[in-house]
């Protein structure tokens, strides 16, 4: 018991931070956070001393969000899409929004292009490494990581005229 609270004290913050990634809000975060833990627990003893303890983690962390949303009935993944969009390099000024500002437009992505989104973006994934995970295609992957970013450029590119008005 005293490990295991060692092990959430020393780890719950990093993992708290994977989860807010890729939950919708904070409350989904915090019980996938309790998900997580609660699986490490049961699997620790699985862990084979290869690669670190806390990549470790965090691979658990995302696989237990993952297999969360894609029990979801409502999670819909775009199949096929004709064309993918390039989405252009934007430039925006950083004096106007700070990080939190952008984890919330993550956060207000459908479950479907967050979760490629993170995966790709935030945690490198590769696009084939993604289809596996969520059980789609390549080509699926390609098109909700376009999608994504077409989103969050518009979104930010409003923050960013609405700070200028106000300013």
């Amino acid at each position: 018991m005293a490990a295991q609270t060692e092990v959430y004290q020393l780890y719950a913050d990093k993992l708290f931070a994977i989860c807010l990634k890729y939950s919708s809000n904070y409350q989904d975060a915090e019980d996938n956070l309790q998900d997580s833990f609660i699986t490490i627990f049961n699997k620790i003893k699985q862990y084979k001393h290869k690669g670190s303890f806390e990549g470790w983690l965090k691979r658990i962390t995302i696989n237990t969000v993952l297999q969360k949303y894609r029990a979801q009935p409502n999670l819909q993944i775009v199949e096929k899409v004709s064309t993918i969009d390039e989405v252009e390099e934007i430039s925006l000024d950083s004096t106007i929004f700070n990080v939190d500002v952008l984890l919330e437009f993550i956060q207000q992505l459908p479950d479907r292009y967050r979760l490629v989104f993170n995966l790709y973006v935030l945690d490198s994934y590769s696009h084939k490494e993604i289809a596996a995970l969520l059980k789609i295609s390549v080509g699926t992957s390609k098109s909700n990581l376009s999608r994504a970013r077409k989103i969050l450029k518009e979104k930010l590119e409003n923050h960013q005229k609405n700070e200028l008005k106000n300013n």
